[in-house]
């Protein structure tokens, strides 16, 4: 997930012209190559927002999530414009214990927030990785908006980079 500095991973208006940095950090690394990063990517899980939102940015950018299977949890009706993408409405431990696990190594949980709080509090998260960009939004959509428990978490690795983002990789604790 991306965030700015306050926690928020998306303005009100759903624009991304924030992603855009122009801050430098001289000690950094230069930035992971998406391409290569994506290649490690199994599968998707995205909420319907979350969807609806990368649809139109699709419509500029391109799909971003190439030819991957990508699971859209939602329950209403949505346009399907790509055979790799299906549906789900149900429960999500079932959907990550009977179809997801056995069949896919590594899952990226794209957004939104609410999925990623559902998916936190029904203990089905093994990491969690935030960039956060140099910026204070001060209001929008904020990531961990009311987990509604304490989550101890590990942290397995933290990268500055040059253009002044900070990746924080944790593993969540699981709670016995």
């Amino acid at each position: 997930m991306v965030s700015s500095l306050d926690g928020f991973i998306a303005k009100k208006d759903n624009s991304v012209s924030w992603f855009e940095t122009s801050s430098n950090y001289d000690k950094g690394v230069s930035g992971q190559d998406p391409e290569e990063f994506l290649k490690t990517i199994d599968c998707y899980i995205m909420g319907s927002r979350t969807y609806e939102h990368a649809l139109e940015l699709s419509k500029s950018y391109g799909w971003a999530y190439g030819d991957k299977p990508t699971i859209v949890v939602t329950s209403r009706k949505l346009p399907n414009e790509r055979p790799n993408i299906e549906f789900y409405s149900g429960d999500l431990k079932k959907l990550v214990n009977e179809r997801i696990r056995p069949k896919y190594k590594n899952v990226w949980l794209v957004g939104g927030a609410r999925l990623a709080k559902e998916f936190i509090q029904l203990d089905l998260v093994d990491d969690i990785r935030i960039s956060v960009l140099p910026i204070i939004l001060g209001d929008g959509t904020l990531f961990f908006d009311h987990v509604g428990r304490e989550q101890a978490l590990t942290l397995k690795d933290v990268t500055g980079y040059k253009n002044g983002m900070v990746e924080l990789w944790y593993e969540i604790r699981k709670q016995i």
